[in-house]
């Protein structure tokens, strides 16, 4: 049962909707109304400009650190889970409160910087190298959509080759998980994935050179 607080706690927190909040704070506006329609970091950096933009991509990784490290440890018992597994559990629900907050009528981001955070917490390596993958992605086509999505399936490849070539033994509970939560952001960003294909996915501006607040084509 206290397994089950832990786990709605960190939904209830990963729902917080740092995009829409940031929106209203810096020009009374829900970003959700605007560009892509999602209320990520990605959206956010669209709508209102770099500096919002990472506001929120610390804040929605921050949720996923918080969950997986902070709330685990909160004195309930966990019903004699191992560790590893309530760590993984609550950081799930947190990515699932983000992409469905209950305070924002559902409508959330696509999951990427929470899970991010999440994973962060328990395998860093991997997270490093899909970090890395991600930035080279997004240099070298400027789309944050595809980048995300190449960094997701990196992480369950490098944890498979961790296991398999160095001294680092990752429970094969966590390569599962890589593998569901690369599935689950393939899936958030169907729509993205449609748009690349027929080249109508936009290019992210590197600089805050408008306040454009119109509609994706």
């Amino acid at each position: 049962m206290n397994i089950a607080i832990l786990v709605v706690v960190s939904y209830l927190i990963g729902a917080v909707p740092t995009a829409v909040i940031i929106g209203r704070v810096f020009r009374n506006i829900d970003v959700r109304q605007h560009g892509s329609g999602s209320a990520g970091a990605t959206n956010t950096w669209r709508v209102l400009g770099w500096k919002a933009g990472i506001i929120v991509l610390i804040l929605d990784v921050g949720k996923g650190v918080v969950t997986t490290t902070l709330v685990p440890m909160l004195p309930l018992a966990s019903g004699g889970l191992p560790p590893e597994l309530v760590a993984i559990l609550c950081g799930l629900a947190a990515v699932t409160g983000h992409v469905f907050p209950i305070y924002a009528g559902f409508r959330g981001g696509k999951g990427v910087a929470t899970a991010a955070g999440m994973l962060a917490a328990i395998a860093p390596i991997s997270v490093g190298i899909a970090a890395g993958v991600f930035g080279i992605t997004l240099v070298l086509f400027r789309r944050v959509s595809l980048s995300s999505i190449v960094g997701a399936l990196t992480i369950p490849l490098s944890l498979v080759l961790i296991n398999r070539y160095t001294a680092i033994h990752h429970h094969a509970l966590l390569i599962w998980l890589g593998i569901v939560l690369s599935m689950f952001i393939l899936f958030t960003h169907r729509g993205n994935i449609l748009r690349l294909v027929r080249k109508e996915e936009r290019a992210l501006p590197w600089t805050q050179n408008s306040k454009r607040t119109g509609k994706r084509k």
